[in-house]
C-alpha cells in the first residue's frame, strides 16, 4: 500500500504539479480523454512516478466516484491535483457550467469525505474570475454552500443571466475558489488542507492553440501588458502548489493564490483597463 495522489485532468499543469509532490506516492491519472491520461502516465512513469491511468468525467459525480474507489484500492488518499476543467473557447455554457463549476465542487465534496489525516489538496481555477464585477454577498454564498445538486438551479446560472461561454467560465472559477473556502473547513475537520491556484496565462499546448486562434491578439496583448511581460509556465504554477501542498504552507488552507503575472492588476490600474464606452 501507497499514500496516493489523486490527479484529475491530464494536461502540463496537473503534471507539472504532480512531479513535484508526486515522489514515492501511487498517482492515479483520471482525464476525460483515456488517451491524454495514458501519454501523461508514460511520460512520469518513465520519469520514475508509480501511475495509473484510467477515463474519468469531471461532469458526472459517478464517475468521479469510480475514481476515487479505484484510488483507495492503491492506499489512503493523502493528495488532490484538480487540474480538470474545460475552457470558454472550447465548450458552451451548459458545458463550462457542468464541467468546471458543478463538476469541481462534486470532486472537492467526495475526495473530502475520504482525504487523510494530513492531506492536501489544490484545485485549479482562473484570473478570469478575477475580472467579473463583485457579486452580492448573497450569491457568494450560495455559490459557496449551495448542495452540489442544487448549483446548477441557482438564478445567476440560468441562461438568461449567463452572457457567453466567457461569462460562465468567470462564473465557474468564481464558484471553485469559494467552494474551496467551504470545503476547507469540512476537509480541516479531518486534518486536511485545501487550496485554490488561479492561473493567468500559462504556456501549455491548449494555450498555444488560443494565441493561434480567433482571441489570439487579446491574450498576447494581456501578457504583454501585464508587469511581467510575459506568460507563465507550468513549472511556475507548480512552485506555488508544491508551497501550498508541503509541510511549509501548513497554515494555509481555504485560500487563493493569484498567479498572473500581475495581468488582474494591469486589468483595474494599469494598461489593460477596458476603455469606457
Amino acid at each position: 500500500m501507497k499514500d496516493v495522489l489523486i490527479l484529475t485532468g491530464a494536461g502540463q499543469i496537473g503534471m507539472a504539479i504532480a512531479r513535484r509532490v508526486g515522489f514515492g506516492k501511487k498517482i492515479v491519472i483520471g482525464d476525460k480523454s483515456i488517451q491524454n491520461a495514458e501519454t501523461i502516465a508514460k511520460i512520469m512513469t518513465e520519469a520514475g512516478f508509480d501511475t495509473y491511468a484510467m477515463e474519468m468525467d469531471l461532469s458526472s459525480r459517478e464517475s468521479i466516484q469510480k475514481l476515487i474507489a479505484k484510488a483507495q484500492e492503491f492506499g489512503p488518499v493523502k493528495m488532490l491535483v484538480n487540474a480538470a476543467g474545460v475552457s470558454p473557447s472550447q465548450a458552451p455554457v451548459e458545458a463550462v457550467l457542468k464541467v468546471d463549476l458543478y463538476g469541481t465542487a462534486v470532486l472537492l465534496e467526495e475526495v473530502g469525505k475520504v482525504i487523510a489525516e494530513g492531506g492536501t489538496g489544490v484545485t485549479i481555477s482562473s484570473q478570469s474570475g478575477w475580472r467579473m464585477p463583485a457579486l452580492t454577498a448573497e450569491q457568494d454564498r450560495y455559490l459557496a454552500t449551495a448542495p452540489t445538486e442544487e448549483l446548477l438551479n441557482l438564478d445567476i446560472l440560468q441562461p438568461e443571466n449567463v452572457r457567453d461561454s466567457l461569462h460562465a467560465y468567470q462564473l465557474a472559477k468564481r464558484c471553485n475558489e469559494k467552494r474551496v473556502m467551504y470545503e476547507a473547513v469540512k476537509w480541516g475537520e479531518r486534518g486536511a488542507r485545501l487550496n485554490d491556484i488561479a492561473p493567468g496565462i500559462i504556456v501549455t499546448p491548449l494555450a498555444i492553440d488560443e494565441f493561434n486562434g480567433p482571441r489570439g491578439d487579446f491574450y498576447k496583448n494581456m501578457f504583454a501588458k501585464c508587469p511581467a511581460g510575459r506568460p507563465g509556465t507550468a513549472d511556475e504554477v507548480a512552485n506555488v502548489a508544491e508551497l501550498l501542498m508541503s509541510e511549509r504552507g501548513a497554515f494555509i488552507t481555504g485560500s487563493t493564490i493569484l498567479i498572473d503575472g500581475g495581468a488582474t492588476s494591469s486589468y483595474f490600474y494599469g494598461p489593460l483597463q477596458p476603455k469606457e464606452n
